[in-house]
């Protein structure tokens, strides 16, 4: 049993040698000075006579043993319970809902009996509630605690960013009688003020330091300014977040600017998640539910306009998403947000773990394809969410869709090697990369022979719809004469390369295109080269081995025409140089004639490899190979 009286006789020494506390009231009446005086002596005059108590509290597992005449004089609620109780001598007071529990009770019994203690903005939220439920208004008496907790918030408290910030902390665990007295709304009011206050504050400075020049030394200012209370907001729960977010935004703060408080909270708040790893889960069902609210709501508060997000937390939030198995719409508005800015986007940001634990793929192609069709389609109509800071509609840049085609290329060959991808899925997300962004075929070419090797077991039909899925008049000197000896492709499509090949040794002899380049890849030259110079230069090393070559092509060329004329005759007898074979017959081996045909043009090959460096065939070297090259 807690006996206030020894505790609080050690602290009226203590007050002695302390300063006043900073809430203490100056310019009271003199009536006030009066009662507050009669009620010091009468608390020391208690204390000095050692008076038993008459009362005790039981708050929670605590017991206080009191007196009842200075809780009476302050505390309604108790004044009440004691006058309305039918014993005459009530002696047991139960006290189970106080807010703050047995701490908050001892300082407001503190207060009754007029020892001093220190007011802070760690315990004035506790102060303010249990003042409202024990009643301690000035109805009661003059200067009670309700008017010098109010005092203080409005004088100390509520003036400064991070005070009020810790008050609305601690007021989350005093809900509802934090909302009844209007701590939280005081407190969200006070935040938003001053966050927008800082804002203004953080581009104005931005605007003075561009006006000077110094641009970079202004961004990173300006961003100290945000982190510095944005880290502050990262305490609160989530739906006081929101609360306070809205109440900014509601004071002119724009909603761009909200992207690096949502980073800063989501990364502490859904820290923990194994989200870059497939296996199972390792969370409480508890603390699932709790992350899965806390993601759904920094979705629902995330800027709408572009770029106002990086992609790779746009992915973060999306593999968080998964993993949690959040709602199919907020799901899609990450799919939907990613797609818009899939050009930013790197590999990695593509590679998202299947979550299904069925023995289904290793990373979520049908979510990569769904962001793929968003990219599409804001690219065709020009979705209202591409705007910028302004609300004006801002179209994708040219190079957006290279750069998009690039990646999917990419991403195929990264997927290519998971047995669990099958013919249908793979061909179905090639199917949507957009030829205009894809210059050569050398990517999807990658991308195809990955997957034939990676799936031996594909029948031969499947391997002609596989290799349909490129151009082979688009593929570059070096893929296709890799193509021409590949043994994996079906037979069909090498003649195809050998046929494009010949065209290509044709317009060389004929001199129809300089260089014997594709016209896919002579765009590519005019698109790409940034030194005229060096172009010429290419240009002229072609045409002088060219002139060397003349005399071998010119005997080449009877030569060639004999075996054009030697495959359309055997074209006739064999259903394997048929343009669509029949299904049930397996195609006659001709592996004779194809591999001394690409042998033969590998020996004669005219041209230049894309370093410069002549082509011959004997002193050749391989070229570097990107993260996933051809498996051969």
């Amino acid at each position: 049993m807690t006996m206030i009286k020894g505790a609080s006789v050690s602290a009226m020494e203590d007050v002695n040698q302390e300063k006043t506390a900073p809430n203490t009231v100056n310019n009271m009446s003199s009536k006030k000075e009066l009662l507050s005086s009669a009620l010091k002596r009468t608390s020391e005059w208690i204390f000095s006579q050692e008076i038993p108590s008459d009362v005790t509290i039981h708050v929670g597992g605590a017991s206080f043993s009191l007196h009842k005449f200075p809780l009476v004089s302050k505390c309604g609620y108790i004044r009440k319970l004691v006058s309305e109780s039918s014993n005459a001598d009530l002696s047991v007071i139960e006290l189970p809902e106080i807010p703050g529990g047995a701490e908050a009770f001892e300082l407001a019994a503190k207060f009754c009996y007029g020892i001093n203690f220190e007011i802070s903005t760690e315990n004035i939220a506790t102060l303010r509630c249990v003042a409202e439920y024990l009643e301690m208004s000035e109805d009661y008496a003059v200067g009670n605690l309700v008017g010098r907790t109010d005092a203080y918030l409005n004088e100390v408290a509520l003036h400064s960013l991070a005070g009020a910030v810790s008050v609305l902390h601690m007021s989350e665990k005093l809900i509802p009688i934090a909302e009844r007295v209007k701590l939280v709304s005081r407190c969200i009011d006070a935040i938003a003020y001053m966050a927008c206050k800082e804002n203004q504050f953080s581009m104005s400075s931005r605007a003075e330091s561009v006006t000077e020049g110094s641009i970079s030394s202004s961004v990173s200012q300006s961003k100290t300014i945000v982190d510095w209370w944005a880290e502050d907001l990262t305490v609160l729960r989530i739906d006081i977040f929101q609360r306070v977010l809205i109440a900014m935004m509601a004071r002119g703060f724009r909603q761009y600017a909200l992207g690096p408080i949502l980073m800063l909270y989501a990364q502490k708040s859904l820290r923990g998640l194994e989200i870059f790893g497939k296996g199972r889960k390792k969370i409480e069902p508890e603390l699932e539910h709790e992350k899965r609210v806390i993601l759904e709501t920094i979705v629902s508060l995330l800027p709408r306009e572009k770029n106002a997000i990086s992609v790779s937390f746009l992915s973060m939030l999306l593999r968080s998403a998964i993993y949690l198995e959040t709602t199919v719409a907020c799901r899609l508005d990450l799919e939907k947000r990613m797609g818009m800015q899939l050009g930013q986007a790197v590999l990695d940001d593509l590679l998202i773990p299947s979550y299904s634990f069925t023995g289904d793929t290793l990373f979520d192609v049908d979510t990569v394809q769904r962001i793929l069709m968003n990219f599409l389609d804001f690219e065709m109509d020009g979705n209202c969410l591409g705007c910028n800071a302004d609300d004006e509609y801002v179209s994708p840049p040219p190079s957006d869709m290279e750069r998009v085609g690039k990646l999917m290329e990419n991403y195929l060959a990264e997927i290519a090697i998971d047995r669990n991808v099958s013919v249908s899925r793979f061909i179905n997300l090639a199917e949507l990369i957009p030829e205009q962004s894809r210059v050569t075929e050398d990517g999807i070419y990658r991308a195809i022979d990955i997957y034939i090797k990676a799936h031996p077991a594909l029948s031969d039909m499947e391997r002609k719809k596989v290799c349909s899925l490129m151009d082979c008049q688009k593929l570059s000197r070096e893929a296709c004469a890799h193509a021409a000896q590949n043994e994996r492709l079906p037979v069909q499509t090498v003649v195809q390369v050998l046929y494009y090949e010949q065209q290509r040794l044709r317009n060389v002899m004929s001199g129809n295109l300089m260089g014997g380049d594709s016209p896919a890849l002579t765009s590519k030259v005019n698109l790409y080269s940034t030194d005229i110079h060096q172009a010429s230069d290419e240009l002229s090393s072609l045409r002088r081995e060219n002139e060397d070559l003349k005399i071998e092509l010119a005997k080449m060329k009877m030569k060639l025409k004999e075996i054009e004329i030697s495959a359309l005759k055997s074209s006739v007898s064999s259903p394997m140089q048929n343009t669509l074979p029949s299904a049930d017959k397996p195609p006659l081996p001709r592996k004779s004639f194809i591999n001394s045909m690409s042998r033969k043009l590998g020996r004669l090959y005219p041209f230049v490899r894309a370093d410069g460096t002549p082509g011959n065939t004997k002193g050749r070297t391989k070229s570097s190979r990107n993260r996933r090259h051809s498996i051969s």
